[in-house]
C-alpha cells in the first residue's frame, strides 16, 4: 500500500442525456475512455490507489473494461451504489473500502481535470488538515454549446464561503447566462465553478451521514456534493480551501460533446500537457 491518497471515481450516474454509458466514451487518441485518463492523470499525480463506484447496471462493464485496460499493479476496489440518490450517497458506497487514515479525493467520471489540477489536489491533501475543491473557470469548464449545470462559487481569500447549483447555464454572444430563474442570470467567464472535484477528510463523513438521514428523498430523489457542502458552510465553520486552476476540464454531458472533447484531448497531446497514451 502506498502512502498517496485514494481516489473515489462516481461512476454510477445513468448518463440519461448521453445515451450511454458515458465513463467509457472513446475521448483519447487512440480510442482510451474517459475514465482511463482520468485515472492515469490520478496516477501521474500521485493518488495510490481508486475506488470506482458503479451502479447494478452498468458496473459489470465498467468492471470488465477496467481489468482489461489499467495497469495490474494498481490497487481498484469497485463499490455498488445499490439506489442512485445522489453523489453524497455515491461517497458514502465507497466508504468501506477506503483507508480512513489517509485523506481522498473525489472525481466525476466523465470529467477530464487535466494533470495539474490532480496535482494541486493530491499536494493539497499531503500538507493541510483542511477539506478542498478544485475550481475551474466557466470558459474552462464548459465544451459543446448545449446547456449543463454548474455549481457557482463564492470565494473570500482562497475559501470557500457559498455555492450555488446553477441550471441551463448557456454561452450567449455577450458571454454565459443561467437559465434557472435565479440571479444574476449573466454569470461571468472567470466565475469559479465546481466541477466535483473534492478532497476530503475522513471527518466529513459523520455529516455526510447526517445529511442523508435528514434528506426528504420523496420531495428530491438527489442529494449533491455542492448542496450537501453549501448546508455545511452555513451550519458549520469547517473550512473548504479552493485550489484555483487555469486548466481546463474535458467533460461530456450530451452525445453532440465527443468530437469536440476529442478534438481538445488531441490538442492536449500536442502542446505536451498529456502524453499520447494512458498510463504511458
Amino acid at each position: 500500500m502506498g502512502s498517496g491518497p485514494s481516489l473515489v471515481i462516481l461512476a454510477a450516474g445513468r448518463a440519461r442525456r448521453y445515451g450511454g454509458v458515458k465513463q467509457l466514451a472513446p475521448i483519447g487518441k487512440h480510442g482510451e475512455a474517459v475514465i482511463d485518463l482520468l485515472a492515469s492523470d490520478a496516477y501521474a499525480a500521485g493518488f495510490d490507489e481508486i475506488v470506482i463506484v458503479v451502479n447494478p447496471d452498468t458496473g459489470p462493464k465498467i468492471e470488465q473494461h477496467v481489468a482489461y485496460h489499467w495497469p495490474k499493479d494498481r490497487k481498484v476496489t469497485f463499490a455498488v451504489q445499490d439506489r442512485l440518490r445522489g453523489t453524497v450517497d455515491a461517497v458514502l458506497a465507497a466508504e468501506s473500502s477506503l483507508d480512513l487514515d489517509r485523506p481522498f479525493g473525489i472525481s466525476n467520471a466523465d470529467d477530464l481535470y487535466g494533470r495539474a489540477a490532480f496535482l494541486l489536489l493530491g499536494e493539497h491533501l499531503a500538507t493541510s488538515p483542511n477539506h478542498c475543491l478544485v475550481g475551474f473557470e466557466l470558459d474552462r469548464a464548459l465544451v459543446g454549446d448545449l446547456p449543463v449545470s454548474r455549481g457557482t462559487c463564492n470565494v473570500v481569500d482562497g475559501r470557500l464561503t457559498g455555492i450555488v447549483e446553477r441550471r441551463n447555464v448557456h454561452a450567449t454572444l455577450e458571454g454565459y447566462d443561467a437559465d434557472d430563474g435565479l440571479e444574476p442570470v449573466a454569470l461571468s467567464p472567470l466565475e469559479t465553478v465546481s466541477m466535483n472535484l473534492w478532497g476530503f477528510h475522513a471527518s466529513i463523513l459523520p455529516l455526510m451521514r447526517g445529511s442523508i438521514e435528514r434528506h426528504d428523498f420523496s420531495e428530491d430523489s438527489e442529494i449533491q456534493l455542492s448542496t450537501f457542502v453549501g448546508q455545511v458552510l452555513e451550519r458549520t465553520s469547517m473550512r473548504f480551501d479552493v485550489l484555483s486552476t487555469r486548466s481546463r476540464c474535458i467533460g461530456i454531458t450530451h452525445a453532440k460533446d465527443l468530437p469536440v472533447a476529442q478534438l481538445l484531448v488531441r490538442l492536449e497531446i500536442e502542446s505536451g500537457h498529456r502524453p499520447e497514451y494512458a498510463f504511458a
